[in-house]
């Protein structure tokens, strides 16, 4: 009885620590802010005609990140990094900028037939996690747009749906058992499929990209067809609205059956070639909760998985290191544990509360604003990613060399201010 006593005692100890720390005020994010603001500019680009590999676009884009002088330099649009950007820039003054992204993401998948993973043409084998639809209802919802305009955009994304997502053969052989969907690559190499995820590179696929149907690609397809429902309601379309709810149903109702794991009470890729679940805990496993599919009872299971990942500074991408991440020839997979990456905690946060759990989306908030403002504060850079085990160190090594001033990373940080910081004010 003593000892249970003494650990209450210490969880309630730490509990009171962490809402001290997990606490932040609008000055103390009011230099960070600042920053951001200011830094927008840096990311903008217009690029109307071709140059060598990179693709001319109608409208002024967003690049991912800059620093004046770092050799690895991006002057191209990346499809799902536009998507969160638009986070924190939702208002009037970025209105021009928003829409005329949405603009280029559409002028690129009528010239290509596929959003590619970014404007180079040799980035045209592949797209990047499907977000189009999201996009869309967020410029309809935040600047007020007509009817007309929604069923523009609307049927663009439906053939996105069609073509690429929902495509059987080459080059789009992504639906390919029971309905469901993968992420590929025009030339059927399983690393070239990885980097369609975004994740480049992660041990879920256990480097088989190819032969895994992933939770978080089929659930991104649900939020589509659920999507595609919404706006033929809006349309006053009461049967499209129902065909579209019945194949997200059926989505749904496969997707539990092949990648909900009861005892683990969490979702994971699923391996069809081998017929079963994989074995990697991921934060991908929490986009069926961030687009509405699961039941309370599914909510809460996963509510309680978090402590998988949750540490100091935020959320792991992964629950635990891949043992071969730092032995020799291996690829680095800067998509796992000890990472933390600013677009997956934005989808547990808004998923959390969906389903009403503010409290530890607050507390997980927190986390990553404190680890994000400290960097800042003693480095005066934004990372792309963050050692959320330790904060105060590096993040674990990718592909690439890390980058700093990191356009979604300031996003997500700016819209968490204006939904949490703001809010307390």
């Amino acid at each position: 009885m003593l000892d249970k006593a003494i650990n209450a005692a210490r969880v309630a100890k730490n509990l009171v620590l962490l809402n001290k720390s997990g606490h932040v005020s609008p000055e103390e994010v009011k230099k960070a802010r600042q920053y951001i603001a200011e830094y927008w500019p840096k990311l903008e680009r217009y690029h109307p005609k071709d140059d060598d590999t990179l693709v001319g676009l109608p409208k002024p884009f967003l690049v991912p990140a800059y620093e004046k002088g770092h050799e690895f330099d991006f002057n191209e649009m990346y499809y799902w990094d536009s998507y969160f950007m638009m986070l924190g820039i939702l208002d009037d003054k970025h209105k021009a900028l928003n829409l005329g992204v949405l603009e280029d993401l559409e002028a690129l998948m009528k010239r290509f037939k596929i959003i590619p993973n970014a404007s180079r043409t040799y980035l045209t084998g592949h797209s990047q996690p499907p977000v189009l639809t999201s996009i869309i209802f967020d410029l309809y919802e935040t600047y007020k747009l007509d009817g007309e305009w929604l069923k523009t955009h609307i049927e663009h994304a439906k053939d996105e749906y069609h073509i690429v997502w929902m495509g059987t053969t080459k080059p789009n052989a992504r639906q390919v058992y029971r309905g469901l969907s993968r992420y590929y690559d025009f030339n059927y190499i399983h690393d070239l499929a990885e980097t369609e995820s975004g994740w480049d590179m992660n041990p879920r696929f256990n480097r088989k990209a190819l032969n895994y149907l992933p939770v978080d690609l089929n659930a991104l397809l649900y939020k589509y067809e659920m999507d595609f429902a919404k706006a033929a309601r809006i349309f006053n379309d009461a049967r499209d609205a129902a065909r579209w709810e019945n194949a997200a149903m059926h989505r749904k109702h496969t997707m539990d059956e092949l990648m909900w794991d009861k005892l683990r009470g969490f979702y994971y890729d699923y391996n069809y070639v081998k017929e079963k679940r994989g074995n990697v805990s991921s934060l991908a496993g929490y986009y069926p909760l961030w687009v509405g599919m699961v039941s309370d009872q599914q909510a809460k299971q996963m509510v309680r998985t978090l402590k998988r990942f949750e540490v100091k500074g935020g959320l792991t991408t992964t629950d635990a290191q891949p043992l071969n991440q730092f032995m020799p020839g291996t690829v680095p997979t800067q998509w796992a544990y000890p990472n933390g990456w600013a677009p997956l905690h934005y989808i547990v946060v808004k998923g959390l509360e969906r389903y009403g759990y503010s409290d530890d989306a607050r507390r997980i908030v927190g986390k990553w604003l404190k680890t994000n403002l400290d960097w800042f504060n003693k480095h005066h850079v934004f990372l792309e990613k963050y050692n959320v085990l330790q904060p105060g160190k590096p993040p674990g090594k990718g592909l690439y060399p890390s980058q700093t001033g990191f356009g979604w990373t300031n996003s997500v940080f700016e819209r968490f201010c204006q939904d949490y910081v703001d809010a307390d004010k």
